[in-house]
């Protein structure tokens, strides 16, 4: 039996989450609903500028690691944060939540990595990330007993951008893969794909990435089609396991010739955005790691992605395990 089901890798960051109304946005130009990298000086500006706020361990990977604990499943994290008080924060919250992290805090310059993410009345989240000590990741992190151990290795997009630890994804699913486990991603957002589409197409084709996540936006992105079908049909061929999140539409799974179509869980009202894919990668890959079939697995993605959305940040209050069960799920 593996010790883990899945390592989840990806940039170590705390989370500071608050509400604000549109014209905030506007008055500090913010891009609504994306991702926006930010320096230092303009992380503090904006810190400065909120209101009362919610810090938790935070990221895209994170967020799927501690939902996948949250179901009861074995998770590892690989991320890089300092040897300060917001790396203190990041450490216990993520271990608090049942996920492993042992990764070594990085002493000095720069600064644990944060995301300043303002939520609009609509649910909407717009995110000003200040990666600081995350991008200091690299190979010399990289656990080779966790990657051999998981089942799945799963590495987000926007990890991609610090050279040193994209080499560290890559030693990690060498590792993974020499040990017959698998390789998992997400695109992350549609800003990363256009920067890196053509590396995150020759991961695919070259069979280095096993099981890709997307939403609408990215797989489209990724193909350069304004047609959802024809990104869908292209990701199909390109990807051994594929996995669209549609929002309210639901999500489509791809493998080989077969399709699956999961429908969304019913919600009333939606509060906050924030962490809706890495939810659903959540409880996707719970389930595949358990042997569930796609349809299975796609519903506990939609339960955990649909419960999220209505509170504010990506940690459910509520048992994601209870929840499965009511469900009839598990």
């Amino acid at each position: 039996m593996s010790e883990y089901d899945v390592l989840c890798i990806g940039n170590a960051i705390v989370d500071i989450i608050s509400r604000c109304e549109e014209s905030f946005l506007v008055e500090h130009r913010i891009i609504k609903g994306a991702m926006n990298l930010v320096d230092a000086d303009r992380a503090t500006f904006l810190y400065d500028k909120m209101g009362p706020a919610v810090e938790t361990s935070g990221g895209s990977a994170a967020n799927t690691a501690a939902g996948l604990a949250g179901f009861g499943g074995r998770a590892a994290y690989l991320g890089k944060v300092a040897d300060d008080m917001l790396g203190e924060v990041f450490r216990h919250d993520i271990r608090a939540q049942g996920v492993a992290f042992d990764t070594p805090s990085l002493n000095g310059f720069p600064p644990t990595a944060r995301c300043m993410i303002f939520v609009t009345p609509d649910g909407e989240r717009s995110m000003n990330t200040y990666l600081g000590a995350s991008t200091q990741l690299g190979p010399v992190d990289v656990d080779e007993e966790k990657a051999r151990a998981a089942k799945v290795t799963y590495f987000e997009g926007y990890l991609w951008d610090p050279p040193q630890a994209k080499e560290a994804i890559l030693r990690c699913a060498s590792i993974a893969h020499a040990a017959g486990r698998e390789v998992s991603m997400t695109l992350s957002d549609p800003f990363c794909v256009d920067r890196y589409r053509d590396e995150f197409l020759e991961l695919m084709r070259t069979g280095k990435v096993d099981i890709v996540f997307a939403n609408e936006q990215e797989v489209k992105s990724l193909y350069q089609t304004a047609s959802l079908e024809a990104a869908v049909e292209a990701y199909r061929a390109d990807c051994r396991l594929g996995v669209v999140t549609m929002g309210a539409k639901g999500s489509v799974i791809v493998r080989g010739g077969e399709t699956v179509h999961v429908e969304p869980l019913a919600v009333e009202r939606v509060v906050d955005t924030t962490g809706a894919g890495d939810l659903y990668a959540a409880g996707f890959l719970f389930g595949y790691t358990q042997g569930f079939d796609l349809g299975r697995s796609g519903r506990l993605g939609s339960l955990a992605a649909g419960l999220v959305i209505q509170q504010i940040g990506p940690r459910l209050q509520a048992s994601l395990k209870d929840a499965a069960i009511q469900a009839g799920l598990l």
